[in-house]
């Protein structure tokens, strides 16, 4: 009896080595990736991106290759429909992207699963039916970007109190951008402000766009999460500087010169949509993984660019503030 298990033991231990062997254990995923910028904008993102994978054991070169598609410049929806059809022909195992690319991409294909590295409401735009239960093909991270909007102006008012009239810049060919309208118009009317808007679509729009708001006689403006703006954040923080314009927007506006930033950590989105991608290629469903959200808020304040629109910061401000830059 001892003889025949220990038989049988050895012949379970070879089964399981033959099992293991037959594992995809040298299998090369590949991932498609459908960005809204050039490869140099998204650097720091991506680098997020592959940080995340490589803590999971995914390793460009490796295990893993990145097939990418993405836009150069003005954030063109017929085109970036093109990108994502190109990207699903490709027949990747997954597909990461963000903000309008996550719709593109869902309108391309129902099947390959998409993981969505940032974007500002997944509910609101229809991405998702809901965080809990996505359903569908898609899941990821996303933010209540029109909150964070609101929460802006607010905040202006707050630095500004004898501010009258306000703007948005804005995006509304962004999928995105009718919602941060309506949430600023609610905020604005609670506050009393007058609000406009000032669309940018593409990068040469900041010059006109900025001097149309010194013209109107602005006070200060919110700067939405549009991938023409987040990536041209250094260019928006130097046109409101030459206008004397508070402006508050998104952390990297403030940290590219902009006067506020009030929002969420992007970096550590893209890091965690790793976990994700993870989950996925060891063959979760993308219906069964609940969408997350950052818990996380940052405010940081520019006092050099203060400075320079002649704007005194509140005390009330710096105190709870992330990030104060001299």
């Amino acid at each position: 009896m001892r003889r025949r298990n220990f038989i049988a033991l050895l012949g379970g231990a070879a089964a399981w080595s033959l099992g293991a062997r037959a594992q995809p254990a040298d299998r090369v995923y590949r991932i498609g990736y459908l960005g809204l910028a050039s490869a140099t904008a998204q650097a720091p993102r991506m680098k997020a991106l592959r940080d995340g994978l490589a803590a999971l054991g995914y390793v460009e070169g490796k295990n893993i290759v990145i097939q990418e598609r993405r836009l150069e410049g003005a954030l063109e929806l017929d085109q970036l429909a093109v990108l994502a059809a190109q990207l699903v022909d490709l027949k990747p195992d997954l597909i990461v992207t963000h903000g309008p690319g996550v719709l593109a991409a869902k309108h391309a294909t129902t099947t390959i699963p998409i993981v969505i590295a940032q974007t500002g409401d997944a509910v609101a735009t229809g991405v998702v039916a809901s965080l809990a239960r996505p359903g569908g093909n898609v899941t990821g991270m996303t933010f209540f970007g029109p909150e964070l909007a609101a929460k802006r102006l607010e905040l202006l008012k707050e630095v500004v109190p004898n501010l009258v009239h306000a703007a948005a810049l804005i995006n509304l060919e962004n999928p995105m951008g009718r919602p941060y309208l309506a949430a600023m118009k609610v905020m604005a009317q609670s506050l009393k402000l007058e609000l406009s808007e000032f669309e940018v679509r593409a990068p040469t729009d900041l010059e006109g766009a900025f001097a149309a708001m010194a013209a109107k006689q602005v006070g200060a403006f919110v700067t939405m999460e549009e991938p023409v703006l987040i990536y041209n954040a250094e260019a928006s923080a130097r046109h409101a500087i030459k206008y004397r314009l508070a402006g508050c927007g998104f952390v990297e506006f403030a940290q590219a010169g902009g006067f506020v930033g009030y929002g969420v950590d992007f970096l550590d989105m893209w890091r965690n949509a790793a976990t994700f991608v993870g989950k996925i290629l060891k063959g979760a469903k993308p219906a069964d993984l609940p969408v997350e959200q950052p818990t996380k808020f940052l405010t940081i304040v520019n006092l050099k660019t203060a400075r320079a629109i002649g704007t005194e910061v509140p005390t009330s401000l710096l105190l709870r503030a992330d990030q104060v830059i001299e």
